[in-house]
């Protein structure tokens, strides 16, 4: 799983977005969510890389894209330690906080390692009044 991960979001091979596509598919559609969110990539990951990775996954799903990044470039966790991750600040804006108010949500997102992300969005919906919120990851 790692080198797919290496291959698909930092080699930047797109075309491996369809290994995964119809199995996480199938996943994301058996929960019980009002809203399928996947977790944005930063303005410069998007220069960089040319695509949000988890997007690329979700290619069969109906998603909302209602969450943004707070600046244009931050540091990856990917390279922070294992120390630094818990401290990193709220990186993320909800555009429509409207539209999550008693909603169940569902968050995508490709990899998860410290739970550090889903956190930061999951207090966002929160504070916007959502229902439930559960989150999808295709490795951990």
């Amino acid at each position: 799983m790692k080198e797919y991960m290496q291959r698909y979001k930092f080699n930047g091979d797109y075309r491996l977005c369809v290994v995964f596509q119809r199995e996480l598919s199938k996943v994301v559609n058996e929960q019980k969510a009002d809203l399928i969110v996947p977790i944005p990539v930063t303005s410069t990951t998007m220069q960089t890389r040319g695509f949000n990775q988890v997007i690329g996954l979700l290619r069969e799903v109906p998603y909302q894209s209602i969450l943004g990044t707070r600046a244009s470039s931050k540091v990856a966790q990917s390279s922070k330690t294992k120390e630094e991750r818990p401290t990193t600040k709220q990186p993320f804006i909800l555009k429509s906080p409207e539209e999550v108010i008693n909603k169940r949500i569902l968050l995508v997102d490709d990899v998860y390692t410290t739970g550090r992300t889903l956190y930061h969005v999951a207090v966002l919906f929160k504070q916007a009044g959502c229902k439930e919120i559960g989150s999808v990851s295709l490795a951990r």
